[in-house]
């Protein structure tokens, strides 16, 4: 790789980062949030006991699919265990052992499933986990 396009690259790279990083309200050039179905606590509320919709399976297989990765597991209990209730992106990429970018995007895709809520504080995200769809999770599996 040639010099000039060895900048390009790392250049590509922190934009994709810093996009990752913005605001968790969606712009026009960023994917749209996974659907917070209203009706997913009730229509799950007794768990796989009862037959379900179409719709509510391909909701709640969104959810899992953003839970369903050792990664995003791992990161979702460091932030979970902390006792502040939050934690800094910055504190995040040593303990899962992965990059900042990689983090960030495994942090997009929990806080687009609404699994996690995303607060910028001047240059940092911090994130905090969202109990209400949490427990619909749990409540799938009780």
């Amino acid at each position: 790789m040639s010099a000039k396009s060895s900048v390009r690259a790392e250049a590509s790279v922190r934009a994709d980062d810093s996009a990752a990083t913005e605001s968790s309200v969606p712009s026009k050039n960023s994917p749209p949030l996974l659907p917070l179905v209203d009706g997913l606590a009730e229509c799950c509320s007794n768990g796989l006991s009862a037959p379900i919709s179409r719709e509510d399976a391909d909701s709640l297989a969104q959810l899992l699919k953003a839970v369903a990765d050792p990664v995003r597991l791992q990161l979702l209990s460091i932030i979970a265990s902390n006792p502040d209730g939050e934690t800094c992106a910055c504190d995040l990429t040593e303990p899962v052992g992965l990059s900042q970018p990689t983090v960030s995007h495994h942090l997009k895709v929990l806080t687009q499933a609404g699994i996690l809520t995303r607060e910028q504080r001047g240059t940092w995200a911090w994130f905090s986990v969202n109990p209400e769809r949490l427990s619909v999770i749990a409540t799938l599996f009780q």
